[in-house]
């Protein structure tokens, strides 16, 4: 693979403006006319729309440039240089891992690339409760297909791995509709190291098409650059202060000098948790104490089941396979629903999700080519026990999410557990391990049914995690119902947009990458509409 090109390698022989860590020191001071905070989904799509515009653009990462000469498909490697805290960020009270891309491209980097358009009865209740009366299926349609065919969306045409088959046959003999997934690909050579960043230049995230897109126009991107605050006055944004940090590092690096960029617009879309925390750091006006507030993960929870035959999940799509029955069968704002998916099967993650340690878990790793792991995403914030949590600054101004999980939240993981192990079973399972400190390996659906159904489900005995984070700068009609307006610019701020899934009023109920390029991808072109007068479409 050391032979395939490498654009990013490419396009920096080629004069891409870049700074940052060992691209160069970044001046004091800057100027453009759009200041993007983040270069994940939503700030790649609006890099690329506001310069083809012919607005100048800086975009400010905190993480590393890699590229595909950079992933070795090694976990160390991975989730050291390209995750948020190393891939060891946590909730609190420390009962929910969350998984967040932290390099450019941001998620879209290392995510599994399963791309869904925002779910229907999603967007009615936005629209019922949020007044988001533009947030229509018809209305963003033509949006969401601007971003699959910028970004090569298409149900995946290869034969699932036999990982996501397990899924397919299983709910299949139990009569549960299944569908298969698409994903932003092109090329793929089929490996199943999506989470490691692609050693292939097959992942269409914004890594490859609009950041590349926005370089080659002329945008400028820092990298290993924190905008740490935004100077607000009047209700409007005079500049950002940025630091240079350290590669994956909290702290800032001492060697580091403030950077202040002027803008005559500023985007904020460093993802959920980043962006909400931001605007508390830089005291943005909340006079109906809407920010950093109903901040929603997909809480998810896994089963590992040892099937009779070698599986290999750690080969192939990691996600071509899902189920939509457990959303489907209720309504959205009774008991919480789920969406039924594969998770890849690489060691870090494997044992991540065991029972035991020592010799147990040992035993249990023996069984690892034969392992099958079904993942179940939570569907929160459509029900009054569902609040979500709150974005905290800590005392060195970073952020925490507190997320409170509840009875109805982890009743919703129990059922999700049940019937992940009756798939299993029905796909021909010896065993299969429910995702909880207290659960061990169950013989037969009827054991797992019996012993699943009487584990105490409590924070940090019911193993936890999440890859989407949503929520926290809330899109609404009303002023103090959220954050932002319908048009994404900060109901009290004029020359401040949020352009990422912190805008979601609610989870999505799938996975968000797509919803947010869909979204985006509309709030950008009405941005640039704004600003310069011009009509650009995502193509």
């Amino acid at each position: 693979m050391s032979s395939l090109k490498d654009p990013i390698r490419e396009g920096l022989a080629r004069g891409w403006k870049v700074l940052g860590g060992r691209h160069g020191t970044l001046p004091r001071r800057m100027q453009c006319d759009v200041a993007i905070i983040g270069s994940g989904a939503g700030a790649g799509i609006t890099a690329e729309l506001l310069t083809r515009a012919g607005l100048s653009v800086i975009m400010i990462e905190e993480g590393p440039l890699k590229s595909s000469a950079d992933f070795n498909q090694l976990e160390t490697e991975a989730y050291r240089d390209l995750y948020q805290e190393g891939a060891a960020r946590k909730t609190k009270d420390k009962a929910i891992g969350i998984m967040q891309g932290r390099s450019v491209g941001g998620s879209t980097t290392v995510n599994w690339t399963s791309s869904f358009r925002t779910p229907e009865d999603t967007l009615k209740f936005w629209q019922s409760h949020y007044g988001l009366t533009d947030y229509s299926t018809e209305a963003l349609a033509p949006y969401f297909a601007q971003a699959e065919k910028r970004l090569n969306i298409a149900p995946w045409a290869v034969a699932p791995n036999e990982n996501n088959a397990v899924l397919a046959r299983g709910a299949a003999k139990l009569g549960i509709a299944t569908e298969t997934i698409a994903r932003n690909v092109k090329g793929c050579f089929n490996l199943g190291s999506c989470g490691m960043g692609c050693p292939t230049n097959a992942k269409q995230g914004m890594l490859l098409t609009t950041i590349p897109g926005a370089l080659d126009a002329g945008a400028t991107l820092l990298v290993e650059t924190r905008a740490h605050r935004l100077d607000i006055g009047n209700g409007h944004v005079n500049h950002v202060e940025c630091i240079a940090v350290k590669p994956n590092a909290a702290p800032v690096n001492p060697g580091g000098h403030a950077t202040t960029i002027v803008a005559r617009h500023f985007v904020v879309a460093g993802g959920g948790i980043n962006s909400p925390a931001l605007l508390l750091r830089s005291r943005a006006p909340d006079p109906y104490h809407r920010l950093g507030r109903r901040t929603f993960l997909h809480p998810a929870t896994v089963t590992t089941a040892v099937m009779p035959a070698p599986v290999a999940g750690w080969a192939g799509a990691p996600q071509s396979v899902c189920t939509d029955h457990f959303l489907n069968t209720q309504a959205i704002d009774a008991a919480i629903g789920f969406k039924v998916e594969t998770a890849p099967m690489h060691p870090v993650f494997f044992g991540a999700q065991l029972p035991g340690f020592g010799a147990e878990q040992n035993r249990l790793f023996q069984q690892f080519p034969n392992a099958n792991v079904l993942v179940a995403i939570l569907r929160d914030g459509f029900h009054e026990q569902s609040p979500g949590g709150a974005v905290e600054l800590n005392g060195d101004g970073l952020p925490v999410l507190d997320y409170p999980l509840n009875d109805y939240v982890l009743e919703g993981a129990r059922r999700a557990l049940l019937a992940m192990a009756e798939i299993q079973f029905a796909a021909g399972a010896r065993t299969v391990y429910p995702a909880h400190e207290m659960g061990a390996h169950y013989a037969s659906w009827a054991e797992a049914q019996k012993a699943i159904e009487a584990l105490p489900m409590k924070p940090l005995l019911t193993k936890i995690g999440s890859a989407h984070v949503m929520g926290g700068c809330g899109l609404a009609a009303k002023e103090s119902q959220g954050v932002t307006r319908p048009d994404g610019v900060h109901w009290q701020v004029d020359n401040l947009s949020i352009h990422d899934g912190s805008l979601f009023p609610t989870s999505v109920g799938a996975n968000p990458q797509l919803s947010i390029y869909g979204v985006v991808n509309r709030l950008a072109q009405g941005l640039a509409q704004r600003l310069t007068g011009q009509n650009v479409v995502l193509a």
